[in-house]
């Protein structure tokens, strides 16, 4: 990115650019479900599907006026937000609500600003976000994935072409719509056989009277939800082409 000014850089994120070529968008999609569906592969890029969740649990536990303790990342892709505040009540509810659905929903904002051709808007963003999220890691081996994946963004967002940016921003929104589906059903897997005593539904089933299971359902249908309206967003055409009955 060759700028000379902070005027003319806050141009460069509030413009639009040009869309990328549909076989670009597919290609990227398709990189992505690689980077989901494989075992071997997602034990190493379920770290990035963990930022997002420990991340969507600090931002609402702020937002709801919570006093956020910090932020643990672990090397078996688990992670942990601790957060001051009542134990009970729509703050602790929202909070605890918010892991699964945020990488789904980062997904979906994502797809949103490239459907509008603001690839460098989103760049940033992940940036930034990555950035403040890196203030409230509380372990060694959080500070080095958060800081390995935001220095990876951001070498992208800065020395990169705007063709090889606009192709990592449609992976990295591809890999979140897609990275938001496969935890819901790990974790229900997990429930199924009493591993995962303490999940998110579980809790939120202690917090509501919501049996956990229905809890895991609306994960799933935020997720999927996501990723199908993400993908529409994405290849408005192409989707509409294909919806359109033949003659």
């Amino acid at each position: 990115m060759a700028v000379t000014s902070l005027t003319e850089l806050w141009h460069e994120i509030v413009g639009t650019q040009a869309d990328p070529p549909h076989s670009v968008l597919l290609a990227s999609g398709a990189v992505a479900l690689v980077a989901v569906v494989p075992q071997p592969v997602w034990r190493l890029t379920r770290n990035a599907v963990t930022i997002a969740h420990e991340g969507g649990h600090a931002l609402i536990a702020l937002c709801t006026g919570r006093r956020l303790s910090g932020i643990r990342l672990h090397a078996d892709t688990s992670g942990v937000t601790v957060s001051y505040g009542k134990p009970r009540g729509p703050g602790m509810v929202f909070t605890a609500m918010a892991g699964y659905v945020a990488p789904a929903l980062l997904g979906l904002g994502g797809a949103a600003l490239l459907g509008t051709g603001h690839i460098t808007a989103l760049l940033w963003s992940c940036v930034v976000l990555l950035a403040l999220m890196l203030l409230m890691i509380r372990n060694w081996y959080g500070v080095l994935a958060l800081a390995a994946t935001g220095a990876l963004v951001l070498g992208v967002t800065w020395y990169a072409t705007a063709q090889v940016q606009a192709a990592f921003a449609d992976f990295a929104v591809w890999f979140l719509l897609f990275g938001g589906v496969r935890p819901v059903f790990e974790l229900q897997w997990q429930r199924g056989r009493g591993r995962a005593p303490q999940s998110d539904a579980d809790q939120l089933a202690k917090l509501t009277g919501v049996p956990g299971l229905l809890w895991v359902f609306f994960f799933g249908v935020v997720a999927l939800g996501c990723a199908l309206l993400g993908a529409h967003w994405l290849l408005p055409t192409w989707t509409t082409h294909l919806s359109l009955p033949h003659s």
